[in-house]
């Protein structure tokens, strides 16, 4: 991701600057433009036309047909056939804008899905260990960040967790089980966090394989571009906003562009 943030972060970082809420629309206005200029030059438009003009006539026959099941099976069919070949000419428009698409998406999750921990905010980290793990699990920070809990902490239900608060940067979190006396000796797992006021972090799980210490998370807050705004109790993140303005977005520029 370090890689693709190199090439991206120029382009739409300015945008965060604006609020997540228009940078997600404005990211969403992007994907569905391009997605729909190439529907438009990269497939038979003629041929879409008349197989979605085909389509809407067999939903309107088996519409009239549903006092008699086995005309409308039939017309059924040829409707299934009908849009059979309409996704086949749209495939190749479909792979085209696949890689993008992914690629964007990817970049979003990275922005978008959690509120960035601020310098100077308090936060916390929860670590899981291994069944038969117990005992105590020490936490190692560096001089910039400070530790508002015991640096020691019992294992309770195979988790503990530490809350921190730490200046701007990325900062090494560090956590320790066992004992140097025994014969098993210590482990460590490690895991970077961020601090930023930017919209960016580091990923919030991150799991150890063949570890006690079986995983590390960072307990962001979910991003919610309109905050306390809720659609019917629901309060969308940054894919359900983006699903939103993409279906909107669509209708839109097809029916604008004569794209069927």
């Amino acid at each position: 991701m370090a890689f693709l943030d190199s090439i991206l972060n120029p382009v739409f970082q300015p945008l965060l600057k604006l609020g997540p809420f228009w940078a997600i629309l404005i990211i969403s206005l992007l994907i569905t433009l391009i997605t729909v200029l190439v529907y438009k030059y990269f497939t038979d438009q003629a041929e879409m036309k008349r197989l979605k003009e085909q389509q809407k006539d067999y939903q309107k026959q088996m519409k009239e047909l549903k006092d008699n099941p086995a005309e409308m099976m039939k017309v059924q069919k040829e409707a299934m056939k009908a849009n059979f070949d309409y996704m086949k000419h749209s495939f190749k428009a479909t792979l085209i804008t696949m890689l993008p698409v992914l690629i964007l998406f990817g970049w979003m999750n990275a922005h978008l899905a959690f509120e960035p921990i601020y310098p100077g905010e308090t936060y916390s980290v929860t670590a899981t260990f291994a069944p038969g793990v117990n005992g105590a699990a020490l936490a190692v920070v560096d001089k910039d960040t400070e530790l508002l809990t015991k640096a020691q902490q019992n294992i309770e239900n195979s988790q503990a967790t530490w809350r921190l608060k730490s200046s701007s940067g990325e900062h090494p979190f560090t956590i320790k089980i066992g004992n140097e006396s025994t014969q098993a000796g210590t482990e460590e797992q490690s895991q970077n966090i961020l601090i930023t006021k930017d919209f960016s972090y580091t990923p919030a799980f991150t799991q150890f394989k063949n570890s006690g210490i079986q995983s590390l998370q960072i307990n962001y807050n979910k991003l919610r571009p309109l905050g306390e705004f809720s659609l019917f109790g629901w309060q969308p993140g940054w894919l359900g906003w983006y699903i939103i303005f993409s279906i909107a977005f669509s209708l839109g520029l097809r029916k604008l562009l004569n794209v069927y």
